[in-house]
């Protein structure tokens, strides 16, 4: 636990308590608020969730992602860099033309900083939409045969190949941003076990497939965690009960036709506020070991 962000959020809550007991003419206490740098992809950009980010057009980045979420909880000064489409080599080369790496908005005085990455690198939603079947079986294709034909599973040898990827991310956010503590965000429940075909066009086994190679890649954000000294932020326990196959009122994920305004397989705006939530409650328990 880094000393900065404990002090700051501790003299909040005892310059709270003692407010209530002081003389009225008692000079207030400033306290700066923590410095939050929000780094990842879409899933913490939160694409076509309104109201947009007017300082992020190319990104499609949402002003009601996640990142907000936790800042609002937290009366933290934001700067979210997140951007849909985003892989690990966005975080040091420019994007879009006129969009900085992510890795610049990082100071030393950088307090707090959240990143989820992974997905875009694995090409996990083009292999999802792989996935669909519009007719049911035996008239179509099953991606998770296709894709463990021969014993090795492609999709999780691919995620495995681009680990050391992601801790050199994390030992990179170390050295530009040595205060800070370190959020990984991992991805969520998008099907619940045996999927909900034909409400989402996935086979049974398909959709446990796409969840499972989901999971794999969160287990490798949090194994990476943990070996670099950031703190893994589970958001597939939170959407138990919200994934796609649920009603559409209930999701936090959209499914390959969104019933709210996201992209399909994203996270809504339920969702963001419900992955923020766990982001914020993440950084009160570290900050109080």
């Amino acid at each position: 636990m880094k000393t900065t962000l404990r002090l700051v959020l501790t003299t909040a809550l005892f310059t709270g308590a003692l407010s209530a007991t002081a003389p009225a003419a008692a000079a207030p206490t400033v306290i700066e608020p923590l410095r939050y740098v929000a780094l990842g992809d879409s899933y913490a950009a939160a694409p076509l969730v309104p109201p947009a980010d007017p300082t992020g057009p190319a990104c499609l980045r949402s002003l009601a992602g996640y990142p907000r979420v936790a800042a609002e909880a937290l009366g933290a000064k934001l700067t979210d860099v997140s951007c849909s489409a985003a892989t690990v080599d966005h975080l040091s080369t420019s994007q879009y033309p006129g969009t900085s790496p992510q890795y610049d908005a990082l100071t030393p005085g950088t307090d707090i900083v959240s990143v989820t990455l992974g997905g875009n690198d694995a090409g996990l939603f083009g292999e999802a939409l792989k996935c669909v079947n519009i007719l049911p079986e035996p008239h179509g294709t099953s991606c998770a045969l296709e894709n463990t034909a021969g014993g090795t599973d492609k999709i999780r040898a691919r995620i495995d190949a681009w680990a050391p990827a992601f801790g050199t991310v994390l030992d990179e956010i170390a050295r530009r941003a040595p205060r800070a503590e370190v959020f990984v965000v991992g991805y969520g429940n998008y099907f619940r076990p045996g999927g909900c075909y034909p409400v989402q066009p996935f086979w049974d086994q398909d959709a446990d497939y796409l969840q499972g190679v989901i999971n794999h890649l969160s287990a490798v954000l949090e194994r990476a965690a943990e070996e670099h000294g950031a703190t893994f932020v589970d958001t597939y326990t939170p959407g138990t009960g919200h994934d796609t196959c649920a009603a559409p009122a209930d999701r936090y994920v959209e499914g390959l036709v969104p019933t709210r305004a996201a992209m399909p397989l994203h996270p809504n705006a339920p969702g963001s506020r419900a992955i923020g939530q766990a982001l914020a409650t993440a950084v009160r328990a570290t900050s109080a070991r």
